[in-house]
């Protein structure tokens, strides 16, 4: 059941009445989309004159580089290129496929620039790394002795963003949208938690279906709807030089041809030509945060809303650094400028999908020009046909926790985007403003064992602690290259070790945590999930939650504690409200999370530490795996589910937070005389890798089956209809053409951390997802998306880790006690 059916949302389909807030790029975009795919009532409102209304589309550069870390985002770059490329507006292209060139002056930027070609390798984006006298070919304003080289990316270029609005909105028009300007809205209509219509100073407009993508007024038009707009709008400056004699560029603003646009991220710049002129833009300055409920109308502005005074003041240094990078700036000047308005999220992800507030009231927002076409399409199919075909679970919407909404971290985390948007960021890198919102009961414990905080969906979540640092001094590990020794200790494999030997707890209070109970609550599990769940109470299921097509929406693990109560473990805020979405009167979900905690408590002691703090039977006979009750430990009332995602015998215990602080401390005290440690996120996902055990967002998505991600055990047919059934018809393990793959590298001193590309006879064919050092089997191992005939155990494969080509060579999982040994002790 789709999450835009008549039944989820009461959504008409085809016949569906739709109003686009805004006419930038974004909301043309959509209404070429959607009346594409038959949707031909549609129309686009938006305050201030088309085709060029005043914002952030009307005043932006327009380059469009298209590798990014999100596979996702890549794919939606790739796709507005394509899609621009095969426009004109009244012979105009909309689209110059100048192509872009990323320029290194430091070491560092060096090795990012091989790390990003090997994301375009792992992504399918043409793409090179060229020498400095290369760049100085493709730019030669560029001074070569600064340079150490270059990432080519040919197929990148410029996007004519208000010539791109015309030629997509006369196309929509010609399929029946109507697009209405100087219409200002100043309300939204709802009944019933459905949203009807959209009231402006001209009118009001029904609609089943309302689209906001109004940009940096998106949490304006949010307010009116009573939705959440989680998006900072900033100034970003952007300057043209005076004309510079013999600079021989484009002939003119719309003439095709010219330099690369041209990234010189050590300094915070871009660059690209204006005829005889040079365009710099800049986020080498203070954020500049604007309020978009103060700011005028069109008319009311000097130039257009979204289009600030320059400010000099904070141009300085990038000046400065462009007449460095291009000395024919030297003799120039700054010949005009201005400080113009981008939406930025406190994650840097667009916002995208229905609002679980209002259902029918939808966004695109926080979507720059490069991503504005893919937005666009992937949302239109999301809403005509219940899906996009692209994985978008990091840009959802419902993505966010309640905390994460607040203004102060909206502010807070979308300064923090500016700053870093050219920054060289570790993918477990972690922020350091806007933190400690969301700890455990026994967060002070942790703290006085040393934890080292990383950070996830506002959880500070322990990697290792230093107090485990004696363990790791007779430990004898291969030495690591810096980048991969971020935010790493030898302790990790302390801790693993310790685990894989005695036993350790764990801090599972992140994991999500639903209830779910009434008289019908198990009937809609079974329909909602793909799992056997029609078992008895104390049973523990692993299912999965699929969508029409068979994907992977998120892997569930489901305990039923009685008759009509389950506790369900999840994965994210998505998870919540597509549940909701589908249940019935006499089905409550209810979110337990903030009121509980979990210890994770594994190793082959486990049962020597736990056993002698319950009356209950915990030996394998009479606590089998997964299974659950309800019991308690020492004092405390917990609920012990025989899990184990570390792959050793163990329980998670959950109980109330009031409680937490009590059995952390009865069971480090019971741990003591066992050699217990407490042992953190590094050493459970080294842990897990061993054991192959999947990550739901990291190695599979809703564009892969369970088939295909080594998950087919969590599928079960035959216990009638549930969604996605359909969509498996006739599929099995046998007959996918790709595999989430197990793999091992060579070198047991080699490293790749994930997103590298992995090659078969010198062909990239796929990408590593998930990777981590084995301490078990003495080296990395790493989870990769093949073609099924490339992930036959034995094959021998290459990893690309920062320009190098790592051996290694497909393994059978699990590789660590595949006999499940060690679990069911």
């Amino acid at each position: 059941m789709s999450s835009t059916s008549a039944t989820a949302t009461g959504s008409p389909g085809s016949a569906a009445r739709v109003v686009v807030i805004g006419a930038g790029i974004v909301g043309c975009s959509l209404a070429d989309e959607l009346t594409e795919r038959g949707w031909s009532d549609v129309t686009v409102l938006d305050q201030g004159p088309l085709p060029a209304p005043g914002g952030s589309t009307s005043h932006a550069p327009g380059l469009l580089f298209s590798t990014n870390p999100s596979r996702t985002m890549t794919r939606f770059a790739a796709y507005t290129a394509r899609r621009l490329r095969r426009l004109d507006a009244e012979g105009v292209p909309c689209f110059d496929p100048v192509g872009g060139l990323e320029v290194a002056t430091t070491p560092e930027r060096w090795a990012d620039l091989h790390r990003k070609a090997g994301w375009a390798a792992s992504w399918g984006v043409a793409g090179e790394l060229i020498t400095a006298r290369r760049c100085a070919e493709l730019w030669p304003l560029l001074d070569p002795d600064r340079l150490l080289g270059g990432f080519h990316t040919p197929d990148d270029g410029l996007v004519r963003a208000v010539p791109a609005c015309r030629a997509l909105a006369r196309r929509a028009r010609e399929r029946g949208a109507r697009f209405l300007e100087r219409h200002t809205v100043t309300g939204v209509d709802r009944a019933g938690g459905r949203v009807t219509g959209v009231v402006t100073d001209r009118g009001t407009f029904p609609a089943d279906v309302v689209i906001s993508a109004a940009g940096l007024w998106g949490p304006v038009i949010g307010k009116l709807a009573g939705v959440p707009v989680p998006l900072l709008p900033l100034a970003h400056q952007y300057a043209k030089s005076a004309p510079l004699p013999g600079l021989g560029g484009l002939a003119g603003e719309s003439a095709p041809g010219g330099r690369p646009i041209l990234r010189f991220q050590d300094a915070d710049l871009y660059f690209r030509e204006h005829g005889d002129r040079i365009g710099i833009g800049s986020y080498d300055h203070r954020p500049l945060p604007v309020d978009p409920f103060t700011l005028p109308g069109y008319d009311a502005s000097p130039v257009m809303p979204s289009s600030l005074p320059f400010t000099p003041g904070d141009f300085g240094r990038a000046w400065q650094e462009s007449g460095r990078l291009l000395p024919a700036l030297a003799d120039s000047q700054v010949e005009e400028g201005f400080n113009g308005v981008f939406s930025f999220t406190a994650d840097g992800m667009p916002l995208l999908g229905e609002s679980p507030e209002l259902r029918g009231f939808w966004l695109a927002e926080a979507v720059w020009i490069t991503h504005s076409a893919g937005v666009a399409r992937a949302v239109a199919q999301w809403l005509t046909d219940g899906r996009p075909p692209v994985d978008v679970h990091a840009c959802d919407v419902r993505r966010f926790e309640d905390v994460q909404l607040s203004p102060a971290y909206v502010a807070e985390r979308g300064a923090r985007q500016f700053d870093e948007v050219y920054d060289i960021v570790h993918p477990l890198q972690p922020a350091e403003r806007a933190r400690s919102l969301r700890v455990p009961p026994f967060h002070g414990r942790q703290r006085e064992l040393g934890a080292v905080l990383l950070e996830s969906a506002g959880w500070e979540r322990p990697q290792w602690y230093e107090a485990n640092a004696p363990l790791a001094g007779s430990l004898e590990l291969p030495p690591r290259d810096a980048w991969s020794a971020r935010h790493w200790s030898p302790i990790v494999a302390a801790e693993a070790r310790a685990t894989r030997e005695r036993v350790a707890l764990y801090d599972m209070t992140p994991l999500r945590r639903l209830e779910v109970t009434g008289p019908g609550a198990l009937a809609f599990l079974q329909r909602m999930t793909s799992n056997q769940l029609a078992k008895r109470p104390g049973s523990v299921t692993y299912t999965l939650l699929l969508d029409e097509a068979g994907g992977v929406r998120s892997d569930l693990t489901v305990a039923r504690l009685g008759e009509r109560r389950f506790q369900v473990g999840a994965n994210s805020a998505r998870d919540l409200d597509w549940l909701r979405r589908h249940a019935p009167a006499d089905v409550r979900v209810r979110d337990i999370t903030s009121g509980t905690c979990c210890v994770g408590v594994w190793g082959p002691l486990a049962r020597d530490l736990v056993q002698p703090l319950t009356g209950d039977d915990f030996s394998h006979r009479g606590f089998g795996y997964f299974r659950c009750r309800e019991t308690y430990i020492g004092y405390v009332p917990v609920t012990a589910m025989r899990l184990s995602y570390v792959g050793e015998l163990g329980w998670e215990l959950y109980t109330s937070a009031d409680l937490g602080l009590r059995l952390w401390d009865t069971l480090w005290e019971a741990g003591r005389p066992l050699g217990a440690v407490a042992a953190g996120r590094g050493a459970f996902d080294s842990l897990r890798l061993e054991k192959g055990y999947r990550a739901w967002g990291q190695d599979m998505t809703t564009e892969h089956n369970p088939y295909e991600a080594g998950l087919g055990f969590a599928v079960r047919p035959d216990k009638g209809e549930f969604t996605g059934r359909a969509a498996l018809a006739g599929l099995s393990e046998e007959t996918v053409t790709r595999r989430l793959t197990c793999l091992t590298l060579d070198d047991p001193a080699a490293v790749v951390l994930g997103n590298e590309p992995v090659y078969v006879d010198g062909a990239p064919v796929g990408y590593v997802t998930s990777a981590g050092y084995g301490y078990s089997i003495g080296r990395t191992v790493a989870y990769a998306w093949l073609p099924a005939a490339d992930s036959v155990p034995g094959t021998a494969v290459s990893v690309e880790y920062f320009g190098e080509k790592v051996p290694a060579t497909v393994a059978r999982e699990p590789l660590f006690d595949p006999e499940m040994a060690r679990i069911r002790r």
